[in-house]
């Protein structure tokens, strides 16, 4: 009996891989760049089961080039680059690497919110530049953590996490809006639930952990940002187009509010005119769970999935159908 075929679509630590290998026949795409859709394609006729990124759409199309297809095993915790629906009415089983990431992009967020609040970025560029001539008592102030409040939009892991370590760690009053109250979680971080709007207009910081979903798109537009202290930063770990990225932009313009700092865009890998260009916004890479450690979990765990999923097993970590 021949070997069951899982096909890569993009170079991904080894870890991942070395299990698939021990299983069967595997084959990575060679290139270290977003797959072209005929050769996602190619892949996808050889395989019965797929490995793909956040930047590969798993469309009708995808899904329909090999009736044996099995499993779609996605590299990220998000999924909207799939049509989860269809694929559930086709019997492919669909998951994600949720959990894995958590810390690395908790990490990463108040990585952000340091670097926005303290000036750190433009600070580097201003001391490269060799324009520090010496201490001076006015010299790019900027805003602590501690004593402020932080809104959290999506109390997920990630979201929750970020929660604890803001108010155990860091001395913030913590504010939350999620489609669910957590009266525990409330608790155990003295943390307030409130409508989006009010969570808005009182928070000093506020930091974006929900999925992109048709509910999420444009979550913060210019009407929300209005909304906002003119003293409040926005951080988003999540997805990009949860924010309207040109109406951020035109407010950042006219100090709307004081700063942003985004890990993820809405028309990723393009920015939005002038957002480059804005002194007061941190621009991360999509990079958030970029350590050693998070990439090698997600490439063990959706690895196992697909292990289990053509093994006749269930998976650790399904994507339910909506």
């Amino acid at each position: 009996m021949s070997k069951k075929r899982v096909f890569v679509s993009r170079k991904i630590l080894e870890s991942g891989i070395n299990l698939l290998k021990r299983h069967f026949e595997v084959r990575v795409y060679p290139k270290d760049r977003v797959i072209s859709r005929k050769e996602l394609i190619n892949g996808v006729k050889w395989c019965d089961g797929l490995l793909c990124l956040l930047t590969d759409k798993i469309d009708k199309e995808i899904l329909d080039a090999n009736p044996n297809l099995k499993v779609v095993a996605n590299y990220a915790v998000g999924f909207n680059n799939i049509d989860i629906k269809y694929a559930k009415e086709k019997g492919i089983i669909v998951t994600n690497t949720p959990g894995v990431l958590t810390d690395a992009v908790i990490e990463h967020t108040f990585g952000l919110m340091l670097a926005i609040s303290k000036r750190i970025v433009e600070s580097d560029t201003f001391t490269r530049k060799g324009k520090y001539h010496g201490w001076e008592p006015l010299l790019l102030l900027g805003t602590q953590l501690k004593g402020k409040t932080l809104g959290i939009i999506g109390l997920g892991r990630i979201g929750s996490g970020v929660a604890e370590i803001a108010h155990k760690g860091m001395g913030m009053d913590v504010l939350y809006h999620d489609i669910n109250r957590d009266k525990g979680f409330e608790k155990k971080n003295k943390a307030k639930f409130l409508p989006i709007n009010s969570l808005l207009k009182q928070s000093d910081f506020i930091t974006l952990h929900v999925p992109l979903l048709p509910s999420t798109k444009h979550l913060i537009g210019a009407k929300q940002l209005s909304m906002m202290k003119k003293t409040a930063y926005l951080v988003n770990t999540s997805r990009g187009q949860v924010i309207d990225e040109e109406a951020l932009v035109k407010v950042l313009q006219k100090g709307g509010i004081r700063g942003a700092a985004l890990d993820v865009f809405e028309n990723e890998p393009k920015l939005a005119r002038g957002l480059a260009k804005l002194k007061n916004v941190v621009l991360t890479p999509h990079i958030a769970s970029a350590t050693i450690e998070a990439r090698s979990a997600m490439s063990v765990l959706a690895a196992k999935n697909i292990v289990n999923v053509l093994k006749g097993k269930k998976p650790l970590t399904p994507v339910k159908g909506r």
